[in-house]
């Protein structure tokens, strides 16, 4: 393509349009059908550009006129109540009914593989010196050691702050990375996994197995399933890479990664609610019993969430992505 000659035929067409955006008055009936016009091919022409005969000056110029038109034909909308009532009903638990298929095995496998750390570590004298001294080992174990004391080893409303600032931040480290192939979100994972089946491995080896199980599962529970539904999501994200199946890559990855960002901040709600429960409810007076309740009924309600509220949004078409107007126009393309 030669671009003098597409420019020459088209500045004519994009200065009209640039003309109508800068009416101060209110435009007419006529002149508001031609800006929609004008728009709608300014679009055609920026991905002509852009495919055929990428010049940086001409694309930044049609994409600032194009972005400006948009603008003014679709209005703005600003966030509302309506909005947030929507996302907490329908989009976020509509996005993780969807990607059940993806964080229920990804929570299968990686309890699976902490379990059996736990084991080969809690079987096995020589794993447990090398990852300690006797003398410490006996310390973090022992009643009253760093593993009960470290759930009040702060204010309550501190550490549940700080609980929920690590977990919110690992949860969305598995949703950003997940484009890299679902690789570092792997290694998130076997990171959290190691660390449970540590614990697990250490304070079943001192008999103090049932103690271990108090402190973790109040919390945990939520917690772990909360993160185990940002790693599938990033693995779903990362195979998009690999098979974005019948869209484009690109509309692949923009519709999976604006519905793994609302999924985000879903998460971060989830992970709120747990981070206020391992602040205030693990290390509380309250007896074994009563502390385990409160976290199976923490977790069988969010399962509810998803899959009665979520399932019944998502067969309705509900796939947690931006509403159409939130969304970037798409333009023409040859198929």
């Amino acid at each position: 393509m030669d671009l003098d000659v597409f420019v020459s035929a088209h500045r004519a067409e994009w200065d009209r349009l640039d003309a109508l955006l800068g009416r101060r008055r209110r435009l007419t009936g006529a002149e508001a059908d031609e800006l929609v016009t004008l728009y709608q091919r300014a679009a055609t022409h920026l991905s002509v550009i852009q495919s055929a005969a990428p010049d940086p000056q001409l694309t930044g110029r049609l994409s600032r006129l194009v972005a400006r038109a948009r603008s003014a034909v679709t209005g703005t909308r600003r966030a509302s109540w309506r909005d947030v009532t929507q996302f907490l009903t329908h989009g976020f638990p509509a996005a993780v009914y969807r990607a059940r298929h993806w964080w229920v095995p990804t929570a299968l496998v990686s309890t699976a593989v902490a379990a059996l750390l736990g084991w080969w570590i809690g079987t096995h004298p020589e794993v447990q010196a090398s990852i300690a001294a006797p003398a410490e080992l006996r310390e973090m174990t022992r009643p009253g050691g760093q593993y009960e004391t470290y759930y009040s080893s702060n204010p309550a409303t501190s550490f549940a702050a700080q609980v929920w600032t690590n977990n919110a931040w690992a949860a969305a480290l598995c949703l950003i990375l997940g484009v890299f192939l679902g690789l570092p979100v792997l290694w998130i994972l076997f990171q959290n996994m190691l660390n449970l089946g540590v614990g697990f491995g250490l304070m079943s080896s001192a008999g103090r197995l049932d103690t271990f199980l108090g402190l973790v599962l109040p919390h945990g529970l939520l917690e772990l399933t909360a993160v185990f539904v940002a790693a599938g999501t990033g693995l779903r994200l990362g195979w998009t890479v690999v098979d974005p199946g019948p869209r484009t890559r690109r509309t692949a990855l923009a519709e999976e990664g604006r519905a793994a960002l609302a999924m985000a901040i879903g998460l971060a709600l989830v992970l709120f609610v747990s981070g206020a429960v391992e602040g205030f409810v693990t290390p509380s007076g309250l007896p074994t019993w009563a502390r385990i309740t409160i976290g199976v009924v923490a977790e069988l309600a969010f399962l509810a969430y998803v899959y009665l509220v979520g399932g019944r949004a998502a067969r309705a078409g509900e796939t947690g992505d931006l509403e159409a107007s939130g969304r970037s126009a798409d333009v023409p393309t040859a198929a």
